[in-house]
């Protein structure tokens, strides 16, 4: 009886590997479709990228003759139809340095807001991180009705635009008298809700175990704060001083309606309002304007996913 049922067994067997075979060709047909799209999506997204880092060390005529028709206005301010198709280039004719030169040398006006934009980054990234680092560590340690109402009122803040909030920005630094002056673009951002919401997330994922161990053990709050709550939250510390450093350098509109003096604007300000006269020039302050970031994020990289996915929690 045995010996008969052996041409079945070896018929599933056999049915059995053609499955498993099968499917391991639809898994690796799979992961090459996704490869392809994972591909050109990063292409896509590098593709401004690479055209602007190309396009920086061309010449000033060989821009203005494939891009030049894109800026052209009319008597009257406004934009021409443009007829002709614009010509994408990746390589440059000739390799030139002069927007460069230009930009770091012959005109210090460029370099002026580039550090106008550190001058008000760096605070604000300062005093935001340590503010709400304070604001952040009571709120997860302390409970009860006001602390809730608090927090929401924070939650509704920081899901609200900050254009909502413009016109009474501009109506408080007007009281203050502090329009047209560095504290209009400072005082906001230092007081921002952004972090301070983050920040609660990650110190409630840190056990209470740990902090009522290190109470029994005889250390205060301040002991607590520094010596658990700061090393635990690293990871989220940097990946939420990348965010806040890439929105602030990238701020356009306060800038534009809390200054009116063109000598205080930061460098973001001069890449939104690029005119026919300075397309040139552009890509190579584009350039230089992309540096601080990338360097940044770079060295951030590993932390950034790390606070993204640990989310403040204690490894195991």
């Amino acid at each position: 009886m045995g010996r008969m049922k052996l041409p079945d067994q070896d018929k599933f067997l056999k049915s059995a590997i053609k499955r498993a075979h099968r499917k391991k060709r639809i898994n690796k047909f799979g992961i090459i479709i996704g490869t392809i799209i994972a591909a050109v999506f990063a292409f896509l997204f590098l593709l401004p990228t690479v055209l602007t880092i190309t396009n920086s060390f061309m010449s000033a005529s060989e821009i203005s003759a494939n891009y030049g028709a894109v800026f052209q206005t009319t008597e009257s301010g406004g934009k021409v139809f443009v007829s002709k198709t614009v010509n994408l280039k990746f390589i440059p004719d000739i390799v030139s340095f002069n927007q460069y030169f230009t930009v770091l040398l012959k005109s210090p006006d460029y370099l002026v807001k580039f550090w106008n934009s550190v001058i008000y980054v760096v605070p604000i990234l300062a005093v935001q991180l340590m503010v709400a680092m304070l604001a952040s560590y009571g709120f997860a340690r302390y409970h009860g009705k006001v602390r809730e109402i608090i927090f929401f009122i924070y939650i509704i803040l920081m899901l609200m635009p900050y254009q909502v909030t413009l016109v009474p920005n501009y109506l408080v630094a007007s009281k203050l008298g502090i329009l047209d002056t560095r504290w209009a673009i400072w005082l906001p951002g230092f007081f921002s809700p952004f972090a301070v919401y983050l920040l609660t997330k990650f110190i409630r994922r840190i056990p209470t175990e740990v902090m009522e161990a290190a109470s029994i053990d005889g250390a205060g709050e301040w002991q607590i704060f520094t010596k658990i709550c700061v090393p635990l939250c690293k990871s989220g510390l940097i990946s939420i001083a990348i965010l806040v450093f890439i929105d602030y350098w990238n701020m356009v509109e306060q800038p534009l309606i809390l200054l009116s003096n063109d000598e205080l604007h930061p460098l973001s300000v001069f890449l939104s309002k690029i005119n026919a006269g300075e397309i040139s020039l552009a890509f190579a302050v584009a350039v230089i304007y992309l540096v601080p970031p990338l360097l940044i994020f770079l060295y951030g990289e590993e932390y950034l996913v790390e606070g993204i996915s640990y989310q403040g929690g204690l490894k195991g």
